[in-house]
């Protein structure tokens, strides 16, 4: 099976009610990869829009730890990040989030806000689950 990554809206539909959520929690019993940037953004969701307490948000946070693999963001990601943003035209949040998935090696990185089907440094696929 190939490496995967997912994107923060992946985490954040599989804690949700809504209709995407079925195909988000799939995706996150595989175990994918995420990065110290998911968390982040997820965190920033939890608090902002969905107005979480801080120990409902940290203990959401400390299970995604506990089951996902978790890679840290680092000067390389970031020089990464920006050779895909301006190659590909990503948005920087999610160039970083994909080059976080190239240095991690895998081969799909799941995504409702990227491009279906692109190829990402001859190695990344994006997947869009809802598509």
């Amino acid at each position: 099976m190939p490496a995967e990554f997912a994107d923060t809206n992946i985490v954040i539909y599989a804690v949700s009610a809504g209709p995407k959520a079925a195909a988000a929690r799939t995706i996150l019993r595989r175990g994918p990869t995420i990065s110290v940037q998911v968390l982040n953004e997820t965190l920033n969701i939890l608090r902002k829009k969905r107005q979480l307490d801080w120990p409902e948000i940290e203990q959401r946070l400390g299970q995604l730890r506990s089951l996902l693999p978790v890679v840290d963001l680092t000067t390389r990601t970031h020089e990464l990040g920006l050779q895909l943003a301006r190659r590909y035209g990503l948005s920087v949040y999610d160039a970083m989030i994909a080059a976080a998935a190239v240095e991690a090696g895998c081969t799909v990185l799941w995504s409702e806000d990227m491009q279906d089907g692109m190829l990402v440094a001859g190695q990344l696929t994006i997947r869009n689950p809802f598509a």
